[in-house]
């Protein structure tokens, strides 16, 4: 028996205070857990808890009882005695009203939420003056705020109820709320306007009627001054803490009602002119001043708090502007809120001196400046096209104004976000003149005057000479776009070459006064930033505007090929420096970013190239050449990694995209052919080696353009390519033998490093030329024939180390995809012969289960090898497949399947999916007869129970726990359906079809994947849609009995629920219903008490 009332409480605020002491022990933590749960599932609990709540101080204990009843509310409601309910109805309120004013307010809130769910469970039908109750809190002054605390949660836990309720109580709620939104706004807006009018300085004249003037008027007058500005000029009132709360309150009821009810006549005009006077609130310097002044910290709050309603208000005016539907009739409201909005912008930024306009911004509250923001980016984004279509919507003068807002941000991320809204204006524009190509010039020319000057103005930001304070607080973060003082740095960085002098130990900078060198590390960064601007620009001069801008490129081209030679001539990454710990690292930058710029113009050279080819110019050959001799020096060991990779990305940009007849001839490249096939040579970093290869392979490999086919020379670079690879793998092959002969006479380590080096580069040449010509691949593989031939010789003996397998896999990955046509028939069946024979269960178990994740990537990868086979047209590796097949379901299957981790299972599925997608005809022989008497004959099933086992493996999935996994296969299922009519299958019809169903709809009633709501509905519907009778006469009928924790009654209203419709939208709404519902009248069965008798 529960002890008496008060010993009860007693002992639960003993048990409370040691549950949250700090000495108490996770263990004796969980025994009270578990007390305190069993206390509240007792029937009757709840009286205790009404005692504790009304007899406690205790936090703790008033949490826990209120805990109590929300549970008993959302779970238990439905067995709770109705005599029991109406006392629970009529003592929370009450116990509300008496304390409300000295509870906590996280007590206090949380009470409120425990009426609203009784409000949400039982109004209006047995609560009927729920909602009535609230709007009297609200409209006597000793409670308001009381009131809209109720409201504010009313809102929020009724309008999009959390919890589970049944689809038609949901939408009872919903209507029932809209029927009360008028009368509700109504008392917002009086509450604010009275709060306004008792404090104002001056009578307030009303505020204009919504109908005066057309909306051409308000367009033109957008950035005028509103109708209403006299209102919004006068001075804002000085409100009490009291009124303060109670308008914030209000503000914020406002802001949630606005995220749900639609845009209306509701939202009347002097409401948002009310909206709009608390905005000011935010802008009220003068008020954080005086509070500032007056020095006591009660004022200063008040000047925060005051900030705060401009916060509120601004949330509220978003929440309006971020609907994107807007009736006609609230149109002009929207034009009104714009103007009144943009009045508010240049308030803020209203002053000629920058320097004011920038310390008035950083005195306002930083959250009312991104809500400010915010506005800007949903009127740009949202309502810039509907509004700027209108010819007398002021467009320059806004950007004018977003201009002066951005460039006097107080901080960076403020900054961004308006750079932000510039990139949404700048696709917006883009669009535009696509779309309307005819007037392209007209457009351009009202806004050429907004996007020069921007430019200017961001360029001059990612500057030293302009912004260095703010641009030593950031971390490299580049910005970009052009480039007016390129020129200025550029003289300082070539003049360096006068200050090198000759020391014992090398090259010396001899620049050493502290200022000289502050000043040379501000021109070097900006040097590199506008290096970075330059190479982005690139894309403009190529394409159609080639020939029109040629010169202007040319002149560019030159000027960094002049720069990129500059930098390796005189060493500049060598020398020694007075500060090495900035200077060194600013030199190398900037010589990195030259050769990075340069090769941004690769395309615009091989546009250059294709040209010079007709006429053959010098010009061409020289900056070709001269490049050259600016890259060589830097492939070396000597050479720092950042500048080392920068010449070698440059070099595989001229041998891969501009592709010169004479690249081969030139000296400089001669010189890094035989540093890299020279054995004495020391390796470069493995990064490097991997690009200096690709190019070097591409430059004899990669056809030139604009040349016929006999005059390709291919037998020369042919006989060079071969001798070049046998060069890179001379190691690599000299591993056969030994890996045949008993004997080891190299460590396994040092093996192991030769296989890395050389698979990583051969990998990277296959993987380059898999797209080209066949010519091309048909040399690669030539000269790459002994390196297969020993890589597979070698595979079975590293078959236990995975890391090795992994690299050789790859390889053999990237040979499948890349060269499979030119490695032949035989050989290929050869390769994965060997495969299947080296994968044997055992070998697969201790792969998965024992190597961790390299293990399970020698898998995947082997399984991604068999993808590319089984997608090969044609007949040639039909013969495999059963073998495959086999593998999958009887070896690598039963080893994940019940593996909760993923590895292995997505590369596994995807390769059963392209098993079926493109061997459709190895389970279904079509024929022509079958074809032609469509419905008539089925088509012979072939390897049935190699599908079926297929199919069951894709249900399994849809039971475990993995969502990216059940996406994929769900997605596959659908693929084969819309490819291959798999639902419409005879053996699928018959045998799986509504099992594939009940599982997907078993998924959605679990809430397990959740996130896929969308794509399982539509699934179910494809899969019904082959039998719409079977489905509404059999299956739905078997579901519903079989499901257990419902009553017959409650499954015949879920039947009669489940719409006949056939079309999808109302489908998948029945099939959301039915599980909502079913899970709904679950929650209600498991609440009634034990032996409830149901009629």
């Amino acid at each position: 028996m529960m002890a008496s009332e008060e010993a009860s409480l007693r002992a639960l605020e003993s048990l409370m205070t040691e549950f949250f002491h700090d000495c108490t022990t996770n263990e004796r933590k969980r025994e009270i857990e578990e007390l305190l749960n069993n206390f509240a599932q007792q029937i009757g609990a709840w009286r205790f808890c009404l005692y504790f709540l009304s007899s406690t101080r205790n936090d703790y204990v008033m949490m826990y009882s209120l805990t109590v009843f929300e549970n008993l509310i959302n779970k238990m409601w439905l067995g709770v005695p109705s005599q029991d309910k109406m006392e629970i109805r009529s003592c929370l309120p009450k116990l509300l009203l008496a304390h409300h004013k000295t509870l906590p307010y996280f007590i206090r809130n949380k009470l409120c939420k425990v009426i609203v769910d009784i409000g949400r469970q039982d109004w209006p039908m047995f609560y009927h003056d729920f909602f009535t109750n609230i709007l009297q809190l609200i409209q006597s002054p000793v409670t308001t705020p009381l009131g809209l605390i109720m409201l504010k949660t009313t809102s929020e836990e009724l309008a999009c109820p959390r919890e589970d309720l049944s689809v038609a109580r949901k939408e009872e709620l919903r209507k029932l709320l809209l029927e009360q939104v008028q009368t509700v706004l109504g008392l917002l807006t009086g509450i604010l306007e009275t709060v306004w009018d008792k404090h104002s300085v001056t009578a307030a004249t009303p505020p204009p009627s919504p109908t005066s003037g057309e909306s051409g008027d308000l367009l033109s007058n957008l950035l005028q001054s509103p109708s209403s500005a006299k209102l919004l000029n006068q001075p804002i009132p000085i409100l009490d803490v009291e009124s303060e709360y109670i308008c914030s309150l209000a503000l914020e009821c406002l802001a949630h009602l606005f995220s749900w009810i639609p845009l209306s006549a509701s939202i009347t005009p002097s409401l948002l002119t009310t909206i709009f006077h608390f905005a000011r609130f935010g802008c009220d310097i003068r008020a954080r001043k005086m509070a500032s002044v007056n020095g006591s910290s009660q004022n200063c709050v008040l000047g925060q708090e005051r900030g705060r309603l401009g916060v509120l208000a601004m949330s509220c005016i978003n929440e309006l502007m971020s609907k994107n539907c807007v009736p006609m009739e609230f149109e002009e409201y929207l034009l009104r809120m714009f103007q009144q909005t943009f009045y508010l912008l240049q308030k803020i930024t209203k002053d000629n001196n920058a320097h004011t306009v920038k310390s008035r911004l950083e005195e306002l509250d930083e959250s009312y400046i991104e809500k400010f923001t915010d506005f800007l980016r949903l009127f740009v984004s949202v309502h810039l096209r509907r509004i700027e279509s209108y010819s007398q919507f002021p467009v320059v003068e806004f950007l004018t104004l977003l201009f002066k807002y951005t460039f006097h941000q107080p901080t960076h991320e403020g900054y961004f976000s308006c750079l932000d809204i510039w990139t949404l204006f700048l696709d917006y524009l883009t669009s535009k003149i696509k779309s309307r190509l005819g007037d392209k010039e007209a457009v351009l020319n009202r806004y050429e005057d907004a996007l020069v000057l921007l430019l200017t103005e961001v360029l001059n930001r990612i500057q030293f000479r302009y912004n260095q304070a703010q641009l030593e607080e950031l971390d490299d973060e580049t910005l970009d776009d052009d480039f007016p003082v390129l020129q200025d740095n550029l003289e300082v960085y070539l003049g360096l070459q006068q200050f090198i002098v000759t020391s014992a130990s090398g090259h010396r900078l001899n620049i050493t006064a502290e200022n000289d060198c502050r000043r040379l590390h501000c021109s070097l960064r900006d040097l590199s930033s506008l290096l970075q601007a330059v190479g982005r620009l690139a894309e403009y001069f190529i394409g159609d505007v080639f020939v029109v801008r040629f010169s202007d490129a040319l002149t560019v081209v030159e000027r960094l090929v002049k720069v990129t030679l500059y930098g390796s001539q005189i060493k500049l990454y060598n020398i020694e420096t007075a500060v090495p710990s900035v200077l060194k690292p600013d030199l190398i930058d900037v010589h990195a970013q030259s050769l990075a710029a340069l090769q941004a113009y690769s395309h615009w050279l091989a546009q250059y190239c294709s040209e010079a080819h007709r006429q053959n110019t010098q010009q061409f050959v020289t900056l070709i050449s001269t490049t050259m001799d600016a890259v060589t020096p830097l492939i070396s060991t000597k050479v720092q990694d950042k500048l080392l990779l920068s010449a070698c990305h440059l070099l595989v940009s001229l041998a891969t995209t501009v592709r010169p007849v004479f690249l081969i001839s030139i000296p400089a490249v001669q010189k890094v052919f035989n540093r890299i096939t020279d054995a004495s040579a020391q390796r470069l970093v493995d990064k490097a080696q991997v690009l200096v290869c690709r190019a070097l392979s591409n430059i004899l490999l990669l056809p030139w353009p604009n040349l016929p086919e006999n005059e390709q020379q291919w037998p020369v670079r042919s006989i060079n390519h071969a001798s070049l690879i046998s060069a890179l793998s001379r190691d690599y092959h000299n591993l056969k033998p030994n890996a045949v002969a008993p004997q080891r006479k190299m460590p396994l380590d040092d093996t192991k490093v030769i296989i890395h080096q050389t698979l990583s580069v051969l990998e990277d040449i296959v993987e380059n030329i898999s797209g080209e010509s066949t010519k091309s691949r048909q040399i690669c593989y030539q000269s790459l024939q002994e390196s297969v031939q020993v890589s597979l010789a070698l595979f079975p003996a590293f078959i236990h180390q995975s890391d090795v397998t992994d690299e050789m896999l790859s390889f053999f990955l990237t040979l499948f995809r890349g060269l499979r046509v030119q490695m032949g028939v035989p050989f290929t069946e050869q390769i994965i012969q060997t495969f299947l024979n080296m994968f044997t269960r055992e070998q697969l178990a201790e792969s998965i289960l024992h190597e961790g994740s390299t293990g399970c990537r020698v898998v995947e990868k082997f399984l991604k090898i068999l993808q590319v086979v089984v997608q090969e047209p044609g007949q040639v590796f039909k013969p495999f497949l059963p073998s495959i097949i086999s593998l999958c379901m009887e070896q690598v299957y039963p080893i994940i399947a019940e593996r909760p981790s993923p590895d292995v299972k997505a590369e596994l599925f995807e390769l059963l999916f392209r098993t079926l997608h493109h061997n459709w005809r190895y389970f279904f022989k079509s024929t022509v007869l079958a074809s032609v008497q469509r419905g008539i004959a089925e088509e012979q099933m072939e390897n049935e129970p190699q599908f079926s086992a297929i199919m069951q493996a894709f249900g399994q999935s849809f039971l475990q726990p993995d969502i990216h996994l059940f996406k994929q296969n769900l997605f596959y299922l659908e693929t084969l359906n819309t490819k291959q009519k798999l639902y419409h299958k005879k053996i699928f019809r018959t045998t799986m079809l509504f099992q594939f169903v009940n599982v997907l709809l078993q998924v959605l009633v679990h809430k397990s994947h959740d996130l896929l709501q969308e794509e399982i509905g539509i699934a179910i519907y494809n899969m019904a849609s082959v039998d719409f009778d079977g489905f509404f006469a059999a299956f739905l009928p078997e579901f519903l009995t079989s499901c257990d924790g419902v009553d017959a009654n409650q499954k015949n209203v879920l039947g009669r629920n489940f719409k006949m419709d056939r079309d999808l939208p109302s489908f998948t709404q029945s099939v959301h219903r039915l599980v909502n519902d079913l899970r709904y009248y679950r929650l209600c069965n498991d609440s009634l008490p034990p032996g409830t008798v149901k009629l």
